[in-house]
């Protein structure tokens, strides 16, 4: 595939709803292209646009997966240049009642599954697109959480610590690609109107000096800014996407 050298080129995860989803839409408004990837099929408005360069239904966590995604990307890319790598895909398991799973409950096999994704597959994936980075002199972004720096009423501890260690990922990968001119920060977002917010949630509003849930395109915005010229001093941060949240 010939790709045009004059529009940058993103790899985003996890883009069949939600934050992925919105951060895809975000950028090919823009005029970025996009590979992207889920565990199911992509909405259609992401697979008709003509910047999708290609939508690939992989399991991350599975490490076969996860090496054929590297290869049938990097083909795509042909050797050319990636502008960014927005590693979004991410779990967050309930037990059966919806309990929060915390370190005395739930099977220690959930968490190495929960570390799989949310912090393995990241780091995978940034050694796996590194030289395309290094070429683009591009951006990583990890999307962390605000349940990684703080107890979060409903979010388990497998998902909270597994996003704590995404932020000290985020800095040491910082340190290390810079010497590849790719740039590495990470997004912490709060209590995001999704599929994985119950109507329980609601009742952390008030704790949110904003006094409302965000969306997923203040996420999508703030992974955009950091993917952009605007923020090419930048690197080693993690922006809050809390709506003040995270000062309490």
């Amino acid at each position: 595939m010939n790709l045009r050298k004059d529009l940058n080129t993103a790899v985003i995860t996890g883009t069949s709803k939600g934050i992925g989803y919105a951060t895809a839409i975000y950028f090919l408004d823009r005029g970025w292209r996009i590979i992207s990837c889920s565990r199911s099929d992509a909405p259609k408005d992401i697979i008709d646009n003509n910047h999708c360069l290609g939508h690939l239904k992989i399991d991350l966590s599975d490490e076969e997966e996860l090496s054929s995604f590297l290869d049938m990307a990097n083909d795509i890319l042909a050797g050319n240049p990636l502008q960014a790598l927005v590693n979004n895909a991410g779990v967050s398991p309930k037990s059966h009642n919806s309990e929060r799973l915390g370190c005395l409950n739930g099977d220690i096999s959930a968490w190495h599954d929960v570390f799989e994704l949310n912090f393995f597959v990241p780091l995978k994936l940034g050694r796996g697109f590194a030289s395309a980075l290094a070429k683009g002199k591009g951006s990583i972004i990890n999307v962390t959480s605000i349940a990684g720096h703080k107890i979060h009423p409903f979010a388990g501890s497998a998902y909270s610590t597994s996003k704590a260690a995404l932020s000290a990922l985020t800095r040491e990968m910082a340190n290390e690609f810079s010497g590849l001119q790719v740039r590495v920060n990470a997004v912490a977002p709060g209590e995001i109107a999704t599929e994985m917010i119950q109507p329980e949630y609601e009742m952390l509003i008030p704790r949110i000096p904003l006094n409302r849930l965000g969306t997923p395109e203040d996420v999508a915005r703030t992974i955009y800014y950091l993917c952009s010229e605007m923020s090419e001093y930048v690197t080693g941060t993690e922006i809050w996407v809390t709506g003040g949240q995270h000062m309490f």
